[in-house]
């Protein structure tokens, strides 16, 4: 007899994350932690009324794509402009760094424990977990201070852009290694083809919606055709590249992102349908697979090592980066603040890595208690480094 749970499943999940976000928004929380306590609670790990099914599993990708694919859209190449070289110099440093410790933090705890081809990779791979940024949250904290169209602001939401960018690509190097018998070359040469071939689409797709921008204006059809566009880009890549499905979905929303009202139009249609359905489903699911109860011990050491490397590794990285760009050392110490947020990107690179077989599901919880973490600090950090510095030229002025 066929199972309608799923339907049960998915009532619960749409209105326990819209109650949850709500009351997280109120207490000037990321909404984003209301919807993965959601899945927390009412998953394994608590209640064990929400479990994975087939049907979740499906949805819950689908949210990812629509993620990306928005990410994508609202891509401000503007503004990368704009910021320029300070942007990519903070972005640089701000992901090698995380990427090096987070290699070295899971090695040093697990190097006995995985053959070492395994090891190389699992580290890499949480290394590349903490490259991640997501800025959400410091563009509100900086938007409320009136500090978000300042060098500062533009540098970080810049920096963010490319680091997420850089992080997908050695997400894609990653998974391909993850194939038996795989060879180096020939994966190197797929992802070499994949930009070939994103550049040769990208140029005549971005000319073929101006037309239909010009010809049809904002109708619904248009919008049909972007999402078509994001599914196709996002299949080709996983199974003609190898290369991560968000990877060709991210993309998809970058060749689009200049499309300027077509581009308001899309985003908007596509943020009803997946605000509506996918992304509860998307952070619901997330939560669900974090499994905290029974944590071991060296688990738990983990998890906390993680986190001081996830938040310090920014700050250095980032901040270093900007004090080579000629920052202040307060206004480089806030970028560096403003960066430490991980959040949906660092999120679908995780689950993305346990698809793969790159994190087991034991080690999971640790990556999203790691992003929560750093989700809630960032504005509390950054709205008092920010009353430092003013403090400090309040202090100035007064001592001259």
């Amino acid at each position: 007899m066929e199972s309608y749970d799923f339907l049960l499943f998915v009532a619960i999940i749409l209105l326990s994350t819209k109650i949850f976000s709500l009351l997280s928004r109120k207490v000037n929380m990321p909404q984003v932690v209301g919807a993965l306590l959601v899945g927390v609670l009412l998953g394994p790990s608590c209640l064990n009324i929400l479990h994975e099914t087939d049907f979740l599993t499906k949805s819950a990708e689908i949210g990812v794509i629509f993620l990306m694919f928005l990410a994508g859209l609202d891509t401000d190449f503007d503004g990368l402009k704009a910021t320029g070289k300070s942007s990519v110099i903070i972005a640089f440093v701000g992901v090698l760094i995380p990427l090096g410790s987070g290699f070295l933090t899971y090695y040093l705890f697990f190097h006995g424990q995985r053959p070492d081809t395994m090891i190389f990779l699992e580290s890499a791979f949480v290394g590349i977990v903490l490259t991640a940024t997501s800025v959400s949250i410091t563009v509100e904290t900086l938007r409320e201070m009136g500090k978000l169209k300042g060098k500062m602001g533009t540098s970080i939401l810049g920096a963010a852009i490319i680091d997420d960018i850089l992080g997908i690509i050695a997400l894609t190097v990653i998974t391909s290694f993850t194939v038996p018998g795989v060879d180096i070359m020939v994966v190197l040469l797929k992802i070499l083809l994949f930009f070939v071939f994103i550049a040769v689409c990208g140029f005549f797709v971005f000319r073929l919606f101006r037309k239909l921008e010009i010809v049809y204006g904002t109708k619904r059809r248009v919008a049909i055709y972007a999402v078509a566009f994001c599914l196709l880009l996002s299949y080709i890549s996983e199974v003609y590249f190898g290369v991560a499905d968000i990877t060709g979905t991210y993309f998809a929303g970058l060749i689009l992102c200049n499309v300027t009202e077509t581009k308001s139009y899309i985003a908007s249609k596509i943020n009803i349908t997946s605000y509506m359905f996918f992304t509860p489903i998307f952070f619901a699911s997330i939560g669900i697979k974090t499994v905290i109860t029974g944590m071991s011990q060296e688990l738990i050491l983990f998890t906390l090592a993680l986190l001081i490397v996830a938040i310090l590794s920014k700050i250095v990285g980032c901040g270093l980066g900007a004090k080579i760009c000629g920052f202040s050392n307060m206004d480089s110490l806030a970028i560096g603040v403003g960066m430490i947020s991980r959040g949906e990107v660092a999120l679908i690179v995780a689950q993305k890595g346990e698809q793969a077989g790159l994190i087991s599901p034991t080690l999971f919880p640790a990556i999203v208690l790691v992003v929560i973490v750093t989700t809630l600090i960032t504005p509390i950090l950054l709205k008092a480094v920010v009353y430092m510095k003013e403090q400090k030229q309040v202090d100035a002025i007064v001592a001259r």
